[in-house]
């Protein structure tokens, strides 16, 4: 198998958190959307570390600012520090069962959320509610249907040399 196959699967998985992310909400469920596009790039940062790193995690948060319309380089520099948490860690965590997973899952998108909501507040001045983790909570529920799907397209599609 050449190192450019399984390359469209990341693009496409990409594209489609992307897509999820942009989709419109109730202005009183926005609180609660997964940040799909974060899970996805732990995802692969995990799966294909030599693929997906902090540049690639970098220009996808930078994309989201663009989409979202939020302050540019915020989610760009949150989902960076995740990312390369997520590529120090991704040994161990790939060792831990899904529902562990699912926990680390949890802080690594707070993290991002944190720092997210932190680069806001210091440009706007607002002050953020424990609210901001609702988004961390709904994706670590998400994450072990996330992983079974992606796992399984990663087997019929792309490069099953890890994991």
């Amino acid at each position: 198998m050449s190192s450019s196959e399984g390359g469209w699967l990341i693009v496409v998985t990409f594209l489609l958190a992307l897509l999820m992310q942009a989709i419109p909400m109730p202005y009183d469920l926005l609180w609660a959307r997964p940040q799909w596009l974060c899970i996805v790039v732990i995802y692969w940062a995990m799966a294909t570390p030599q693929r997906v790193g902090v540049g690639v995690a970098w220009l996808m948060g930078l994309i989201l600012d663009g989409i979202n319309g939020s302050l540019l380089g915020q989610h760009a520099i949150a989902m960076a520090v995740v990312a390369y948490i997520a590529l120090v860690l991704y040994q161990r965590i790939r060792m831990f069962v899904v529902w562990q997973q699912a926990f680390i899952i949890f802080i690594l998108i707070g993290v991002e959320q944190l720092l997210s909501l932190w680069i806001q507040s210091l440009h706007s001045g607002s002050s953020p509610s424990l609210l901001f983790l609702l988004p961390a909570l709904i994706s670590a529920l998400l994450w072990p249907a996330l992983v079974v799907l992606l796992r399984g397209l990663r087997r019929r599609y792309g490069d099953v040399k890890h994991i």
